[in-house]
This record gives C-alpha cells, sequence and structure tokens, in this order.
C-alpha cells in the first residue's frame, strides 16, 4: 500500500488549496479515506474522511469550509479546502481505513486514528495572516 499526498504549499488567510492523495498496491474503491493534521505540539487531529461509498464526514472544525471527494478511476482522494485560516497551518495526511466496504453506524466512530491502517508521508500547509 502506497499513499502519496500532496499539493499543499503556503497560502493567504481566506484563500484555498487543494490537495491530493494518490492510493496504489490495493482495491482503492473498496476502502474509505481519511485526512487528518498536525501541527507543531499538538496530536494528530482528524479533519474528515469519505467513506468508500462516497459518504462524507468532517470535523467541526472544518465544516463548510473544507470538502473531500474522490475518484475511484484514478485511486485519488481529494481535500478541498477554502477560506483557509491560520490554524489550519499543519501537516496534512491521508489514510486508508483498514477494513474494506466498513461503514460507521454513527459518523463520528471513523474519526479515530485507529480505524485507519496506512497513511501518506503527510503535505505541509500553511497559512499566513
Amino acid at each position: 500500500v502506497q499513499l502519496q499526498a500532496s499539493g499543499g504549499g503556503l497560502v493567504q488567510a481566506g484563500g484555498s488549496l487543494r490537495l491530493s492523495c494518490a492510493a496504489s498496491g490495493y482495491g482503492f474503491n473498496r476502502y474509505g479515506m481519511g485526512w487528518f493534521r498536525q501541527a507543531p505540539g499538538k496530536e494528530r487531529e482528524f479533519v474528515g474522511r469519505i467513506s468508500w461509498r462516497g459518504r462524507t464526514y468532517y470535523a467541526d472544525a472544518v465544516k463548510g469550509r473544507f470538502t473531500i471527494s474522490r475518484d475511484n478511476a484514478k485511486n485519488t482522494v481529494y481535500l478541498e479546502m477554502n477560506n483557509l485560516a491560520p490554524e489550519d497551518t499543519a501537516v496534512y495526511y491521508c489514510a486508508k481505513d483498514r477494513r474494506p466496504e466498513h461503514g460507521y453506524s454513527r459518523p463520528e466512530l471513523g474519526a479515530g486514528v485507529q480505524e485507519y491502517g496506512s497513511w501518506g508521508q503527510g503535505t505541509q500547509v500553511t497559512v499566513s495572516s
């Protein structure tokens, strides 16, 4: 399994970025994918996820500003980030569900790092004020 995140960079507050995560080595369309972020000195934080069926769930901190989508033909998941703020500055990671074709009775159950079995290398997002 390989997950390659890209698209990070430096952006001014209020700006936008689109992150991509290219997956390989497994049946991408059978697995949900998550995005997490980690700021210096802080724990890794859930950003959002998209199920293998395409259902999305977001952390309150990004709801309404971030959008996750997937293109199964390209084995890629995206994180569209709008109206960025300095507090969004972090290394962003994509991650693959541990279990194929898995759904949660409550979407927040998919927010824990323990639900993900493979992680990308991360891409830095820096938002200047």
